[in-house]
């Protein structure tokens, strides 16, 4: 019998841990925030009151088995005069689908099969009108995902403005893990999101499987400047109640300086440092190794080198 894994996240870093962990013999249960407010989600939320569909979607091209060309369409995106512009092929269709159904979980569910998608990926919630808020360190209170991105600053306090109700399904997948990821991504919009759930936590509680997170290679302009390996997992322990990250897996990749310095530069982010004294004292295993690629100069996460350090620990659990 396969080992059972649930990972959180949202956005591009849970879809590119996908990509390499669906090929491996384990039963994967991605469970996706659903309070983005941006961009083409943002405009199908509010014109049509739904839960945010875009990293769902993503994940769902991750996972699909199906040829190149296909997933392409679902991540189209239309480049037009009309009111089309800036749409993901792929959000109007789980849009609509949700339309049909009344049930992300179920649209979910029958795109999955139509796409040819072996694992189970749910929403945290169905609630249509979940919205992330986050205090700052000022004492400014911002209100929407999009609008915490974009805030560049540092917050003292991640929460939802009404508590959401978590699907059942996601409490029992936690229940029934063998291990328990946090993936790499935005730790206040992509990770926070789903642990910041009372359910969530309890179930987090209760679980013997163990939690793992995938540290994030370069720092969140505002969210995380300096941040060191131990100060990602300092933030995700204050979140999680009774529970510690057991396990982090972090990349030693040399970083070439030019491309180090055109972050920098350009986008504010600098590499995240493996402190190896604090993520010791923190009592937290360190997995390290050369996980870094170059994808049209960006950096990105070798999703097979990285699925096949969480498969290693996993067989030895």
């Amino acid at each position: 019998m396969n080992k059972k894994v649930v990972v959180f996240g949202g956005g591009t870093g849970i879809s590119y841990l996908l990509r390499g962990l669906k090929d491996f013999p384990i039963d994967i249960t991605a469970v996706i925030t659903v309070s983005d407010n941006g961009r083409s989600t943002g405009k199908l939320r509010k014109e049509f009151n739904t839960p945010a569909v875009g990293d769902i979607r993503k994940v769902i091209t991750s996972l699909s088995n199906i040829d190149k060309p296909i997933k392409e369409m679902m991540e189209y995106r239309f480049n037009t005069s009309s009111d089309l512009n800036g749409h993901a092929m792929g959000n109007l269709i789980l849009t609509s689908m949700l339309d049909i159904t009344g049930s992300l979980k179920e649209s979910i569910a029958y795109l999955s099969k139509l796409f040819d998608v072996k694992q189970t990926v749910l929403p945290i919630s169905e609630d249509s009108s979940l919205t992330l808020m986050g205090l700052g360190k000022d004492g400014d209170v911002v209100e929407g995902e999009e609008q915490i991105t974009h805030a560049n600053k540092k917050f003292q306090k991640i929460f939802y403005k009404e508590e959401p109700k978590v699907l059942p399904e996601v409490i029992n997948a936690i229940l029934d893990a063998d291990l328990v990821i946090f993936s790499m991504g935005s730790l206040f919009t992509s990770i926070l999101p789903n642990i910041i759930c009372s359910e969530v936590q309890d179930a987090l509680n209760r679980t013997k499987a163990p939690i793992m997170y995938l540290c994030n290679v370069v720092t969140q302009p505002g969210e995380t400047d300096n941040f060191t390996v131990s100060d990602h997992i300092k933030l995700l322990n204050q979140y999680l109640d009774k529970r510690q990250i057991d396990v982090v897996i972090a990349s030693n990749t040399k970083i070439d300086k030019k491309i180090a310095e055109k972050y920098e530069t350009d986008e504010q982010k600098s590499p995240v440092k493996i402190d190896y004294a604090a993520i010791e004292s923190l009592k937290t295993e360190l997995i390290e190794d050369d996980l870094i690629v170059i994808e049209d100069n960006i950096l990105r996460h070798n999703s097979l080198k990285l699925s096949g350090l969480i498969f290693n620990y996993l067989m030895r659990k």
